[in-house]
């Protein structure tokens, strides 16, 4: 039987109305109807639509809240990459992307579109022909999971677009989803009141949902998205000139957006949007963590580009760290791999940034001393750039009557040894090297890490078993250990342990400077490894090295040299050394490829900064280096290139204000591809 015209008509009238009042509630908080009302019209829908299956529609609103998803979430490979934004996190650093930007169009002054950064998740909407298709999270940016059936539960997602007439063939659609402040509240009384964990915060429980198996329990989560882009597009209509434009139409489909967005000019509309949003911050009914600033002409964001993972027309501007005040219980020492004690304050437990915070860096003597830090203190404790907790400043006024001042101790904590601190140093240090448990865990870590011996399958857990057990005491043990020996630690099994015996052995043939880096030397890195490595050819000649013959080397001074000599100074180091290389251990000089004296970038100082696409950093330095370059950690007025990749720091703003060269990734590819030495069979 067909479908009477007037339950068609009335189905689709319930459909479009439901629709309508769902997005004055949740998008534009203006409400029109109690929800007794709305709650009738639902249910009429419903009603219709179970007695007439024919007009089951998968964009109805009564299909928001689906069953589980059979199996776990698919992955969905992004057709443009959801890539990230480079931070600022003061004034002189948007200074700088406002001059850069500048700089790079030509202009004086910069239209932007700025918006506040909203604490979620990021997600993609592709629409065709105006119907919801695929819903993906951002995932590591090149690809995320399948979560369509969970964002369909969204009232403030719109499953069929506003403009259906003339709706673009391919929509995608980029945002953010967030859990309001007073819906994070409610969900955590509901979890106490059922005895159940309650969540850190809005973010982490919009995570949660969002990745659910079963789209009932996102839909029980009153989850809203927030558009801040497009990413796709197909068909005709949609402002090609600007940003900000293009944002309004989004909300004429009904795709809401940040109703705080605002155009500014220049650097001082950038500061003082940035100035306003932070007063508003507290008052907000959602979470943000700084705000976001796009050049808003299109025309100029395709000109600026993209630098690998991070456009250069763009940039998130993050809000102070969060403080909080809290009490220091005690102040405790940690031993750390070189043997350096950190004092760290043992805070009652408070709240900060999103996470509980328990301990809090005090850095060394003197600092505790600068800040006259005393157990039973009331103190200001701020997780510094929203990662590490450190005491800012106390409260005198509330200083107790037996607050204890801080007293460095004279033997280390861990195993009984003599501290000592130099005289020109600020940290003291424990002088049992790797007799030291505490500096023996970490020193053999750092041994067998990646960029040293590159033991894969050595971790932490493991080397604690073996220094615990007492099988492990040096480097040395490790080279004694067989299959058998490692199928008796826990979690160990035969195909485990033999799997680690066979790295151990490959890891006999390190190259000289890797075999330098790994013994763990202060002041020695990667680098200075390599320049030692260079110039003495091999670990014999290298130990019997005074201060004076490293001071010849490039790039060691006085510090380094004398870091050096104390090292291979003392007797159990030399012989650590001595056993390695009975052991089979047999360093070797890398292959310099023919040609690399005469290229034209022999002798050229690089420096690294943020991330690269097409190789690791150390594929770069090595390919740097085979061209005849050097790589420096450190920028200055003798740095030749500065290599910038995503998120790139406070070396390439130095770069800049000394106007040093700077290549993006293609342009050092470009560089070293036309500089590549002729290698020779």
């Amino acid at each position: 039987m067909s479908t009477p015209a007037q339950v068609r008509a009335r189905v689709e009238w319930l459909r479009r109305e439901i629709e309508r009042h769902n997005r004055l509630y949740y998008v534009l908080d203006a409400p029109e109807i109690p929800d007794v009302e709305f709650d009738s019209l639902f249910r009429e829908l419903q009603a219709l639509e179970a007695a007439h299956p024919a007009l089951t529609s998968p964009d109805s609103p009564t299909q928001r809240v689906g069953a589980p998803v059979q199996g776990g979430l698919a992955p969905v490979a992004h057709a443009v990459p959801m890539l990230s934004l480079n931070n600022a996190l003061s004034e002189q650093e948007v200074a700088a992307f406002d001059r850069r930007v500048r700089e790079a169009l030509g202009v004086d002054v910069v239209e932007y579109a700025a918006e506040p950064k909203f604490d979620g998740l990021a997600v993609s909407l592709t629409y065709e022909r105006g119907r919801l298709a695929v819903g993906a999270t951002r995932g590591d940016g090149y690809a995320g999971e399948d979560v369509t059936a969970n964002l369909r539960t969204l009232p403030s997602v719109p499953l069929v677009l506003a403009a259906m007439q003339g709706a673009p063939a391919l929509l995608e659609v980029r945002g953010e989803v967030i859990m309001l402040k007073r819906d994070f509240a409610s969900l955590n009384a509901q979890q106490r009141s059922r005895g159940e964990k309650e969540f850190v915060n809005p973010r982490n429980a919009a995570a949660g949902a969002l990745r659910q198996l079963d789209p009932r329990i996102t839909a029980g989560r009153r989850l809203r998205f927030l558009a801040y882009g497009i990413a796709r597009f197909e068909g005709t209509g949609m402002p090609a000139e600007r940003h900000s434009r293009q944002m309004e139409w989004l909300e004429s489909l009904h795709l809401p957006a940040s109703p705080r967005r605002q155009v500014v000019r220049g650097l001082d509309g950038l500061l003082a949007y940035y100035a306003q949003t932070g007063t508003a911050r507290a008052s907000l009914p959602y979470e943000i963590d700084g705000v976001v600033y796009k050049v808003d002409d299109l025309a100029q964001q395709r000109r600026l580009g993209y630098v690998s993972r991070a456009p250069r027309f763009a940039v998130a501007h993050k809000f102070p760290a969060e403080e909080a005040v809290t009490e220091v219980l005690d102040i405790g020492v940690q031993v750390g791999r070189t043997g350096a004690l950190t004092p760290v304050a043992r805070l009652r437990p408070v709240f900060v940034g999103g996470v509980t915070v328990t301990n809090a860096t005090l850095h060394n003597e003197d600092e505790v001393r600068r800040k006259d830090v005393r157990v039973g203190d009331t103190v200001v404790v701020r997780r510094a750039g929203d990662v590490i907790p450190e005491v800012v400043r106390i409260l005198p006024e509330e200083r107790p009557a037996h607050a204890r001042e801080f007293r460095m101790p004279t033997h280390c904590p861990v195993c009984g040894s003599a501290v000592r601190r130099g005289e020109d140093e600020a940290v003291a240090r424990c002088t049992a090297g790797l007799f030291c448990p505490a500096q023996r865990k970490q020193a053999l870590l750092h041994f067998a890490s990646r960029r040293a011996m590159d033991i894969e399958g050595l971790g932490e857990k493991l080397v604690d078993q073996l220094v615990q057990s007492g099988r492990v005491r040096s480097p040395t043990d490790i080279y004694r250990l067989e299959a058998a020996d490692l199928a008796g630690m826990d979690r160990m099994g035969e195909k485990s342990a033999a799997n680690l015996a066979a790295a151990i052995a490959a890891s006999r043939a390190p190259s000289l400077a890797r075999f330098v880096y790994a013994l763990g030397i202060r002041n020695v890195g990667e680098s200075t490894a390599r320049d030692l490595a260079r110039s003495f050819g091999d670990i014999g000649t290298l130990l019997q090295a005074d201060a004076q013959r490293l001071l010849q080397v490039p790039d060691v001074g006085p510090v380094v040299a004398r870091s050096i000599a104390e090292f291979f100074g003392e007797p159990h180091n030399r012989q650590v050394v001595k056993e390695l290389l009975g052991l089979g251990v047999a360093p070797r000089m890398e292959v310099v490829a023919a040609g690399a004296t005469s290229s034209p970038l022999q002798g050229r100082t690089f420096v690294l900064t943020g991330t690269l696409s097409s190789m690791s950093r150390d594929e770069a330095k090595a390919r740097i280096e085979a061209a005849g370059g050097k790589v420096s950690g450190s920028v200055s007025k003798k740095t030749d290139y500065v290599v910038a990749g995503a998120d790139p720091g406070s070396k390439y703003d130095k770069a800049v204000s000394l106007s040093l060269r700077i290549l993006d990734e293609a342009g050092l590819l470009e560089l070293l591809q036309a500089n590549s030495p002729e290698v020779k069979s």
